[in-house]
Parts: C-alpha cells; structure tokens; sequence
C-alpha cells in the first residue's frame, strides 16, 4: 500500500548544507521506502515555509490510513522542526527530522540522528515512538494564543543572548551563541521572576529560568541537563544571581551539563509552570516565542516522532 510523505525542506538551512545534502536525502527516501508517494517542496522564507508545513499536513491528515500513517518531514534546523510541531502534534501524521540546521537542538535532546544520511537511514528503518511536548500558551508571536515546544522555553539571560544571535545582520557562524553570551553578560542584571509551579506560588530573583521538555538551547548547551522527551514532565533549572565572573565561568560547563554542580543551580520537576515577572520575555525552539505570561504545560506522548528508537 502507497504511503503518503510530504519533505518541506529549507534549502537555506545550515548555511545552505540542506541543499548541498538533498540529492542524498532524496534517494535514501526512494530507495528505502519503496511504497511511497513522495511530495517534495523547498521553502522561500519563513511565511512561505509555515504556509508549506500548514498545508502539507492538512493534506496528509485529509487521507489518513491507521495502517500506514502519513508523514511529513522537516528538512532544515529548529526553527523547521517547530513548524513541523505545531502541524501534526495531536495528530496521527508521523513527523521525521532530517536536521541540517546550525543547532539541531530538538534532535540532539531527543536522541535523533545527527546527519541528514543517518536520519533518512533511521526513518526508512521504521523507528518511531511517541514523545512529550511543552504546551505553551499566552499572547504569542503573530497572535497565537497556544504553541507547541519541543526544546526549551528560555527567560532570563539565556533568551537574551538567544534574540541577539538571531538579530546578528552579519553570520558568524556556530560561535555566534559564545560571542553574543559574552555582549549580554557585561550589562545583564538578575531578573524577577513570578511562577506557579504544580499550583504553588513562587518568587525569585535569578539570572535565568529555563523549561525543559528535551533539554538543549544555543546549538548543544544542556540548560536542563535531566530533562526527557518521554518521562511526562518539564524540567526546570534555576540559577541564582551569582557574579558576572560566576556565570562566565558557567557557560562553558553547559555544554556537558556539568554546571548543575554549582550551588547556584537549582533543578526541579512539573508537569505545569507559569512563567511571569518584570521586563522579561520567552524564546523557544530558537525563535521569539512572546511576553509573560507563559504557561507551559507537558502533554505526555503527543507527538509520533520518527527515526527515534524506544
């Protein structure tokens, strides 16, 4: 029986490594599925890429085979994945992740494939379980009230250092996190922040609040070093104001997680969090999520995600 797969893939991605990579991915899939109606569309831009994933999984849940589900892969970074979330989170329709992008932090935090080859490899393979997504909601980008995350929600200095590095006019390259981490450092101040966390309030003034599903931000810092795509629950890390040296000297320790030793580092578990306090707005995923407040909520198992062995 003929499955239904739609690839939307951001030739832009990875500095243009989505396109350099296509040829590959295009006849891993052909190969390796030999049933398939294969719909292939490059994005243009942004809008044009939401308005492509929007549509493709409109289509492929108009038709929908419970014995051979439809999928739609996003080719591209974490910005594609998002996109890919928001479509088919809830639905029957697999997603496939085919990271060729400059972070790749979804992948990275769910156990994915790390190259486009070994990605297709993986998916064709049949591999796919069902994993956990953050459920956002509040006065979102573009006049969303809900978003669906698969990362981390960021706040405090992380999201500062994240909004920056998308704004650069010039691209650096993967040391544009580093750089830009040291630029908000000389004039970032603690935040106040208000939560609810599992129903109890509380207050506190820190340098950043971090929600996590699957753990990575920044191209591969574990800010939420515990956290797991399939546990049903968010993981938070809180650090405390500590000096400017302090944190500096924490940055690089993100990395391998190594920096939850510290005592200003705090780590905890919800299944629902609302992130509120002064001055202060979200990013998700790699993107400008919205103000506070941000309630963020774990829906166990609402994605089916392929190429990720249970």
């Amino acid at each position: 029986m003929t499955r239904s797969v739609h690839l939307i893939i951001n030739p832009r991605a990875g500095r243009g490594r989505a396109r350099k990579a296509l040829p590959s991915v295009l006849a891993g899939l052909r190969t390796g599925w030999k049933d398939i109606d294969l719909q292939v569309q490059q994005t243009s831009s942004p809008t044009d890429a939401k308005a492509r994933v929007k549509a493709a999984a409109q289509r492929l849940l108009s038709n929908v085979d419970e014995k051979n589900p439809p999928a739609l892969l996003v080719m591209g970074g974490d910005g594609m994945v998002s996109l890919g979330l928001d479509a088919v989170a809830g639905t029957p329709v697999r997603l496939g992740v085919i990271p060729v992008g400059t972070g790749n932090d979804f992948a990275r935090g769910t156990g994915l494939p790390n190259t486009a080859d070994k990605a297709v490899a993986a998916i064709v393979a049949g591999l796919e379980r069902p994993v956990d997504l953050m459920q956002v909601e509040g006065a979102l980008v573009g006049g969303a009230r809900r978003r669906w995350v698969g990362s981390v929600v960021s706040t405090g200095y992380d999201a500062l250092v994240n909004r920056r590095t998308n704004r650069r006019v010039v691209d650096v390259g993967p040391v544009a996190y580093g750089l830009d981490a040291l630029i908000e450092l000389a004039k970032f101040q603690p935040m106040n922040y208000r939560m609810t966390i599992d129903g109890v309030r509380r207050d506190e003034v820190a340098m950043l609040v971090a929600v996590g599903n699957a753990g990575f931000i920044g191209g591969g810092m574990h800010v939420c070093p515990d956290a797991s795509p399939t546990d049903g629950l968010l993981d938070l890390t809180i650090v405390h104001p500590v000096g400017r040296g302090t944190l500096l000297r924490l940055l690089p320790s993100m990395y391998d997680g190594s920096f939850r030793k510290d005592p200003a580092v705090e780590t905890l578990r919800a299944r629902q969090v609302t992130i509120d306090g002064d001055r202060m707005f979200g990013m998700a995923d790699g993107e400008e999520l919205g103000k506070v407040p941000l309630e963020c909520t774990c829906e166990a198992g609402i994605l089916w995600l392929m190429g990720a062995d249970a």
